[in-house]
């Protein structure tokens, strides 16, 4: 029998478009670029040759179109992890669920979604300008603990190895460690990106270290993180979304990769402010791979 998805769960507006994106079914590409600023939505959808549709909500912008016989969606998600969890599940239920019936589709639609971002660099290697592909996520927002399967599709090993060197307060969200689609981080990544390992915080200011006013919990926390490294791998930028992306996409079967310009380096204290022109760059780049 199929699953029936109430009202309640799947909210759909007068106009059969969803919830929160104000988007219907046949607005959604397959190829999903995903951007946090809802100007930058423009700015990819600049390099278009042709326009489908436009729609925008709160922070929620949206433009289908079609990039060299590419048909292809940008998406703003805002900040956050909490938003993602919003813009991921409403296009899933757009591709999966059938808007009539409410019941979801015998077969499966998968999407591929590749997160354009800024970050901040954690090594000596990623000054600012350098481009970072996630191929492995540490979410500090613990998002993906409140759905069935997380332990399946994470690595539980790298997590325990990582709360062990850092001393993980039992007051915080659990860790979980998810690893970004392994073809579509290859195509996306080619060579001219660093291939490293991103932790998604859970806010901009003590989440990542940065002290104002209120005094840090861990004043050696981001100092610990660069410095653990495991089978390889070390902890290369902060941002605030890859974790949900690449685990919520896992979870429902799609593709999903997250990479970011590097603005401030961390470890040099390093920041550049004026990065929105040379992020085209990298914008060029995915449009051409995704």
């Amino acid at each position: 029998m199929k699953k029936y998805f109430a009202e309640s769960e799947l909210i759909i507006n007068k106009d059969g478009s969803v919830f929160h994106l104000h988007l219907k079914p046949e607005y959604l590409a397959d190829k999903v670029i995903l951007v946090g600023d809802p100007g930058r939505v423009e700015l990819v959808a600049s390099h278009f040759n042709s326009r489908e549709c436009e729609v925008s909500n709160r922070e929620f912008r949206t433009i289908t179109g079609n990039y060299k016989n590419k048909r292809i969606t940008v998406q703003s998600t805002g900040i956050g992890c909490d938003n993602i969890d919003i813009v991921l599940n409403e296009m899933d239920a757009l591709a999966n669920i059938n808007f009539s019936t409410r019941n979801e589709y015998d077969q499966h639609r998968q999407l591929s979604f590749v997160r354009i971002g800024t970050c901040g660099g954690l090594q000596p290697y990623t000054p600012t300008g350098t481009f970072i592909i996630s191929e492995k996520s540490i979410g500090f927002d613990g998002l993906l603990n409140f759905y069935a399967g997380r332990n399946e599709v994470c690595d539980i090993a790298f997590e325990e190895a990582f709360k062990k060197h850092m001393n993980w307060s039992p007051l915080l969200g659990a860790p979980y460690v998810i690893d970004a689609d392994k073809e579509l981080t290859e195509r996306i990544a080619s060579d001219d990106m660093v291939r490293g390992v991103t932790i998604a915080c859970g806010g901009f200011f003590g989440p990542q270290g940065r002290e104002l006013r209120i005094p840090l919990a861990d004043p050696k926390q981001n100092e610990k993180i660069e410095n653990f490294e495991y089978k390889g791998y070390k902890i290369t930028n902060f941002e605030m979304e890859s974790s949900a992306v690449a685990g919520l996409s896992r979870l429902m079967g799609h593709k999903a990769v997250t990479c970011c310009m590097v603005i401030a380096n961390r470890l040099v204290k390093q920041a550049n402010t004026g990065y929105k022109n040379t992020i085209d760059t990298l914008i060029e780049k995915v449009l051409e791979r995704i």
